[in-house]
């Protein structure tokens, strides 16, 4: 066999070299390519955009913190992969079509409108962005949803949906003040549910021999007049109908019913905490957490319009001792076994 020659080994040794260097610079390449995707799957979560219109006092609004903790438990954090821009028109409803608009500038993923004046607000300010409600009525009857099983539009959200509740606060009102004949009603005329549920009291109270006094409260400084009117007509017991009293003012409309030693059915249990002595509604701090599931599910592609309105599914009845026995009422165990919370 023919040995090879020493220019034969250095070609060798060249073409060995220059496959070596081949591999290095395909190495170098294929990191640098690989690289941008590597950096790029590393990159944060898109922030998204919630705008909330709300018709609240901003200073004693209630309605964000359970909202927030909603998204927390679904995975947005503040800060991280959600960013909120907030609007309060602090009870003042001419204020919603000017902020709405401004919201509506500012390009957010959704809108969360609370209350009724709110949403509609937000609808008229916008017909593509979409908006998830809460604290609403009647959204049929307030024209932001063709049906609750089919909002259509842009709109959808949460009903409080309190029609039919009446009944049940006549009769759990007589229970605790048997010997009531004549009751006063405080509701708000500019409420299409107030009116709604005023009838159906009246209904209820007449097959069970009651009087109705009532009067109108179309603000908080109405509060005061509309119950010295019915005070003044010697009513045993009052419900305050849930357009006519707002949150925000539960410990004065507390006060001011403990002063006229008055028992009174709410529709919210801030009230009752307050000093009031009974209510019986939706969970309203529990609607706001579900609200959150609904902005979720538009923030994940869902259609506003194909997400069913949701109604109330959980009520409580909560009973203040303290207040009935200031009040010198003994509240029957029947009643006492159906409340969620008694405070003592």
């Amino acid at each position: 066999m023919r040995r090879p020659t020493a220019s034969a080994l250095d070609r060798g040794r060249r073409r060995c070299d220059l496959m070596r260097r081949r591999d290095v610079i395909a190495l170098i390449t294929g990191a640098a390519i690989a690289r941008p995707v590597s950096t790029a799957a590393q990159q944060p979560a898109k922030v998204r955009r919630v705008a909330i219109l709300s018709d609240e006092i901003g200073s004693l609004e209630i309605s964000f913190q359970p909202f927030a903790h909603g998204l927390r438990d679904l995975g947005y954090i503040e800060g991280q992969s959600i960013a909120f821009e907030r609007r309060y028109a602090g009870r003042k409803d001419e204020l919603l079509p000017g902020l709405a608009a401004e919201l509506v500038g500012l390009r957010p993923d959704v809108i969360l409108a609370i209350g009724t004046p709110a949403a509609r607000a937000a609808k008229t300010a916008t017909q593509t962005i979409p908006i998830v409600f809460a604290r609403i009525g009647d959204p049929v009857g307030s024209g932001l949803a063709t049906s609750l099983a089919r909002p259509g539009g842009n709109l959808t959200g949460l009903s409080i949906m309190t029609l039919e509740l009446g009944t049940k606060w006549l009769e759990m009102l007589i229970t605790a003040v048997p010997g009531a004949k004549r009751l006063g009603v405080l509701w708000r005329p500019s409420t299409r549910t107030d009116g709604l549920e005023l009838r159906e009291i009246e209904g209820v109270a007449r097959s069970l021999r009651l009087e109705i006094i009532s009067a109108e409260v179309l603000g908080p400084d109405d509060f005061e007049p509309g119950l010295q009117a019915v005070v003044g007509k010697r009513v045993d017991a009052l419900v305050m109908l849930p357009g006519s009293v707002v949150a925000e003012y539960a410990q004065r409309i507390a006060d001011l019913t403990a002063s006229a030693r008055l028992p009174s059915m709410f529709f919210r249990r801030e009230f009752v905490e307050a000093g009031g002595l009974m209510s019986y509604g939706p969970n309203i701090p529990d609607m706001y957490r579900r609200a959150a599931a609904y902005v979720v599910k538009i923030l994940k592609g869902a259609n506003p319009a194909d997400l069913p309105v949701e109604q109330p599914t959980k009520f409580e009845l909560v009973i203040n001792l303290k207040t009935a026995k200031a009040l010198s009422l003994t509240i029957p165990y029947t009643l006492l076994g159906r409340a969620d919370e008694v405070i003592e």
